[in-house]
C-alpha cells in the first residue's frame, strides 16, 4: 500500500464492483475503489484517499468505453445518494448484483450453492410505491446525499411516479407561501422534517408530513393546495416526531383531511396499509419475489409454515394458499392489524398472527413444541440475531426460505445455519430496486439427516448413465424435481427408483465401492418425486411401482 500516493496517477482495469457499487482495480495487490467504473475498462485513475487496507481513486480517463457504459438520464447522478448504477446498462447492473450476491453466499456463508438466476425488473423506472423526502433547514426538498444528512434539492426522481414529486412541490410551495419553517437537526427547532408519499396501484395516494410537534399553521390550506398538486390524494396527514435521532417517522399520526389508509392488491390479495406498516416499495417484483420465495417453500397443502418478521402478513397470506396452516410473527402492533384485517378481507382462515419480538416468538412457540414444516423469515437489512437462528433450527423444520434485503449479512446468516445442520441448496436474485445497488435473494435452506446424507466415494466413470435413456435422461428428470417439487436428486437416487420401478440401470449403480461402504438411500420424499418425473416422461405408468 506504500506504493500508492495521493494525487498521483496510475493505470488499470476495472475487475468488478463492491458491495457499495464502486468499480474495483487492482494496482499491486492493492484494492482501489473507483466511482461511475464499469468492468473490463482500463483507465487512468487518481489516487484521493490512502486507507489502511485500500484506496479511493476517481477515473481521470478512459482508454476504451466499455459497451455497457450508459449516459446517466438523471442530472442529480452523482450528488444525490439515491442510485449507484445509472451509469450501466441495465444487463452490467443485473450482472453485478447477482455477483454480489454470489460472492456474499461463498465467501461469507462457506457455501457452494450457485445463484441460479437474477430476476430483472420489466420497467426499471418509477416503481417506487413510496416515498420519503427529507427537508432541509432551509427548506430544500430531495434527498441526502451519500453518506451525509446533506439534502440534494430534486424536483423530479424517475425511480418514483411523477405524482410523489407534485406532491412534495405542493408541500415545499406551502411552507414558502405560509412561512412554515423546517426542522434544524442541529438545534433541534422548526416544524417540517419530512414528506412521506404512499401510493397504491390504482394511483391512489397518501401524503403524510412529518413534524417536530403536534400541529402545523395552515392545516387546511396544506390539504388543499397537496389535493390540487395530486387529485387523487385519498388523505392527508400529520405524524409527530420530535426525537432527535435518524428514525423518520413517530408514533402519532393524525388525519388533516381524507383517510388514514389505502388499499392494494399483490399477489391476487388485497391489502390495507396504513403508513408505518412495511410493503414491498416495488409492487410488481415483490409479487416475483413472493413467486420464488413459494416455489422454494415446495408446499403441497398439508404443511404448517411458521413466517417471522410477517409485516402486514403478505407472504404468510401467500403461504396460506399453499399450506394447511401458517403463523405469522411480527413486533410492529400495527402491522399485525393490518396483517389480521387483510386476513379477514381475504377470507383467508387457516392463519394466526403473533405480536412480538422474533428471537421471543420464535422460542416462545418452539418451547410450545411448534415443529413446522417451512420457515420463512425476511428480517430487516441487519439480518437474524443468532438466537433467532437458534430458535429456528430447534424447531427442526424441512425447509427455511431466507427472503433477504443484504447479501452481507445473508451471507453470515447462512453459514450459522451451516453450524445447525441447514445447507444452502438453492438461491435466486431479485432486482426490486433497479437503478440501486440493493438486491432482494431468496435462500433454501434444507435440514440435512444424517441417515439420508451419508458421504461416499463414487466413480461416476463406473456408472452407466445411459443405459434407458429411451425417454429422458438422468439431467432431465433432475431438472424437472426441481422445477416442480424444489428438491434436488441425484444421479443415485434416479437410479434407485428406476430400478425399484423395474427400469434398466448400470450394473454398478447402487453398489459400494469397498466392502463396509453405505450408500445412501432415496427419502421417501425424493422417491415420490423422481416418480412422477418417470410419470411425466412416460417411462413408466402410475401401476408400474
Amino acid at each position: 500500500m506504500e506504493k500508492l500516493r495521493n494525487n498521483q496517477i496510475y493505470t488499470g482495469t476495472v475487475e468488478g464492483y463492491s458491495s457499495e457499487g464502486l468499480g474495483i482495480v487492482r494496482l499491486d495487490g492493492a484494492v482501489v475503489f473507483v466511482p461511475r467504473a464499469v468492468r473490463g475498462e482500463t483507465v487512468d485513475l487518481r489516487i484521493t484517499r490512502v486507507m489502511k487496507s485500500a484506496a479511493a481513486g476517481e477515473i481521470v480517463k478512459i482508454h476504451a468505453p466499455s459497451p455497457e457504459r450508459a449516459k446517466p438520464d438523471c442530472p442529480y447522478f452523482g450528488d444525490c445518494g439515491g442510485c449507484d448504477f445509472r451509469h450501466l446498462t441495465y444487463a452490467e447492473e443485473l450482472w453485478a448484483k447477482r455477483q454480489r450476491v454470489q460472492d456474499a453466499l461463498t465467501r461469507l456463508g462457506g457455501t457452494g450453492v450457485q445463484v441460479e438466476e437474477i430476476l430483472g425488473a420489466g420497467n426499471p423506472e418509477g416503481y417506487r410505491n413510496k416515498c420519503q423526502y427529507p427537508v432541509s433547514a432551509g427548506g430544500e426538498i430531495g434527498f441526502y446525499r451519500a453518506r451525509s444528512h446533506q439534502v440534494v434539492p430534486v424536483k423530479r426522481c424517475l425511480l418514483q411516479p411523477e405524482v410523489f414529486d407534485r406532491t412534495a412541490g405542493a408541500v415545499g410551495d406551502w411552507m414558502k407561501r405560509y412561512k412554515i419553517p423546517a426542522y434544524d437537526e442541529a438545534t433541534g427547532k422548526g416544524l417540517v422534517r419530512h414528506i412521506y408519499v404512499r401510493a397504491n396501484r390504482k394511483g391512489q395516494s397518501l401524503c403524510c408530513l412529518v413534524v417536530n410537534g403536534k400541529q402545523v399553521p395552515r392545516e387546511p390550506e396544506l390539504a388543499a393546495m397537496v389535493l390540487a398538486a395530486a387529485p387523487r390524494t385519498a388523505g392527508v396527514l400529520l405524524n409527530t416526531n420530535t426525537k432527535k435521532g435518524n428514525v423518520v417517522l413517530g408514533e402519532k399520526y393524525r388525519t388533516l383531511w381524507g383517510q388514514d389508509f389505502l388499499m392494494d392488491r399483490l399477489c391476487g390479495l388485497e391489502f390495507k396499509l396504513s403508513p408505518p406498516s412495511f410493503y414491498q416499495v416495488n409492487r410488481d417484483q415483490a409479487e416475483v419475489l413472493y413467486g420464488k420465495a413459494l416455489e422454494f417453500a415446495g408446499l403441497t397443502g398439508a404443511e404448517t409454515a411458521l413466517d417471522l418478521y410477517c409485516g402486514t402478513g403478505t407472504i404468510t397470506l401467500c403461504l396460506a394458499g399453499r399450506a394447511n396452516h401458517v403463523i405469522g410473527a411480527e413486533i410492529v402492533p400495527a402491522a399485525i392489524r393490518d396483517a389480521e384485517e387483510n386476513a379477514r378481507r381475504n377470507g383467508v382462515e387457516n392463519v394466526e398472527f403473533f405480536c412480538g419480538d422474533a428471537a421471543e416468538t420464535a422460542a416462545k412457540l418452539a418451547a410450545e413444541g411448534l415443529r413446522p414444516d417451512v420457515v420463512t423469515v425476511d428480517p430487516p437489512r441487519k439480518g437474524l440475531a443468532p438466537e433467532v437462528i437458534a430458535s429456528i433450527a430447534g424447531m427442526e423444520p424441512e425447509r427455511v426460505v431466507y427472503v433477504s434485503c443484504d447479501p452481507g449479512t445473508l451471507g453470515r446468516d447462512v453459514k450459522i445455519f451451516g453450524g445447525f445442520g441447514y445447507r444452502a441448496v438453492r438461491a435466486a436474485a431479485v432486482d426490486m430496486f433497479p437503478g440501486t445497488r440493493h438486491v432482494e435473494t431468496v435462500v433454501l435452506l434444507s435440514k440435512l439427516r444424517a441417515e439420508h446424507h451419508i458421504e461416499v466415494d463414487l466413480d461416476l466413470d463406473e456408472l452407466d448413465l445411459t443405459a434407458a435413456e429411451s425417454k429422458a435422461t438422468y439431467e432431465e428428470i433432475k431438472a424437472y424435481v426441481l422445477e416442480k417439487f424444489g428438491l434436488n436428486v441425484s444421479h443415485l437416487y434416479i437410479s434407485q427408483v428406476k430400478r425399484k420401478c423395474g427400469l434398466e440401470v448400470g450394473p454398478n449403480y447402487n453398489l459400494p465401492k469397498s466392502e463396509g461402504q453405505r450408500v445412501p438411500q432415496c427419502p421417501p420424499e425424493k422417491e415420490k418425486a423422481i416418480m412422477a418425473a418417470l410419470e411425466h416422461f412416460r417411462m413408466i405408468e402410475g401401476s408400474d411401482c
